[in-house]
């Protein structure tokens, strides 16, 4: 490859997701005309229904062999796992005993309900892909990542966030199964009679995905704008929030490379523990948000994720298009 060819793909690999510019526009819209009052019930069993059908379709396109296979290759999925689970968590109680002037309590909430988030799994997949590393592997460690944050980040929730956001109820846990875990089970369970049509409209199965996370930010953020989002964040606060983020994914993606290589791994595999051990997954932190804390508080807890998340896809871009550049 070229040096301009090279610096090319660089810097389009910089560019913000049309995604993400898409949840920025939502931001914007519910700031200007947020939903409220009845408008905002009927809003809400809407977008109930639409993260059910968003957990279903997963749970229909996860072929089951790819949990059965996750035992196979069990050093890096447990490195993935403790990366996710174990690390950024203990790295988030560090970030919210950093003082109120500098890190208000409800967006400190926020930070540390990024850090107990499972992964992603299509930018995760399609980064390692185009590093050229364990596709296979990558595939079998952001899904079982998923499938264990499903219950593992409520339950982290209630133990680390009952002081800010008043824990984790027993209606909470229901709400959760009920719309979460007990449609991706009805997904797999349709597996067999679906996965076909599934496999044939992946586009519109994306679409699907994509547009519940739409409504899910426009409602949080429509509920925190009425109850005085822009008033409490003020610019500098933004600007600490995404220095914050970009620290912490720097951290992890240090740490990540250097436990790949301290455990030996093949360099295929050390991709996948870094690109997959590093990564918040939006399309599971804001459904999960939307559940877990009261409609007030979902925007400050949001706004963490949504920063990280385009940090990560920037700095994955340009990590992966080094690692594809490789020699063989």
């Amino acid at each position: 490859m070229s040096q301009p060819s090279a610096k090319a793909g660089w810097l389009k690999s910089l560019k913000p997701d049309p995604y993400i510019i898409a949840i920025l526009l939502m931001v914007v819209l519910a700031s200007l005309l947020p939903v409220s009052g009845q408008s905002a019930v009927w809003f809400g069993w809407l977008t109930k229904a639409a993260i059910a059908l968003l957990f279903f379709l997963h749970g229909a396109r996860l072929p089951r062999e790819q949990v059965v296979a996750g035992l196979i290759h069990w050093r890096l999925h447990l490195t993935v796992l403790a990366l996710t689970f174990l690390l950024f968590p203990l790295l988030g109680l560090g970030l919210i005993q950093l003082p109120e002037w500098l890190l208000p309590a409800p967006l400190a909430a926020g930070v540390l309900y990024l850090c107990l988030l499972p992964s992603t799994v299509q930018s995760s997949i399609a980064f390692t892909s185009q590093a050229r590393g364990n596709v296979a592997a990558a595939v079998v460690a952001a899904s079982a990542s998923n499938l264990i944050g499903v219950i593992l980040t409520p339950l982290l929730v209630g133990l680390f966030l009952h002081t800010t956001t008043g824990g984790l109820s027993l209606k909470a846990v229901q709400d959760v199964a009920v719309q979460i875990l007990l449609p991706f089970i009805l997904g797999q369970l349709a597996r067999p009679l679906i996965a076909a049509w599934v496999a044939r409209n992946a586009k519109l199965v994306s679409y699907t995905d994509r547009g519940s996370i739409l409504l899910v930010v426009y409602g949080a953020f429509s509920a925190a704008v009425v109850s005085g989002l822009w008033t409490q964040v003020s610019a500098r606060e933004l600007t600490v929030l995404l220095v914050l983020c970009g620290l912490l994914l720097a951290v992890v993606l240090t740490a990540s490379l250097l436990v790949a290589r301290a455990l030996k791994f093949s360099k295929e595999d050390e991709i996948v523990v870094v690109f997959c051990g590093s990564k918040k997954g939006l399309a599971t932190g804001v459904p999960m948000a939307s559940i877990l804390f009261p409609a007030a508080t979902v925007g400050f807890i949001v706004l963490p994720i949504m920063l990280f998340h385009q940090l990560q896809l920037m700095a994955c871009a340009v990590i992966a298009q080094r690692y594809g550049a490789r020699a063989d």
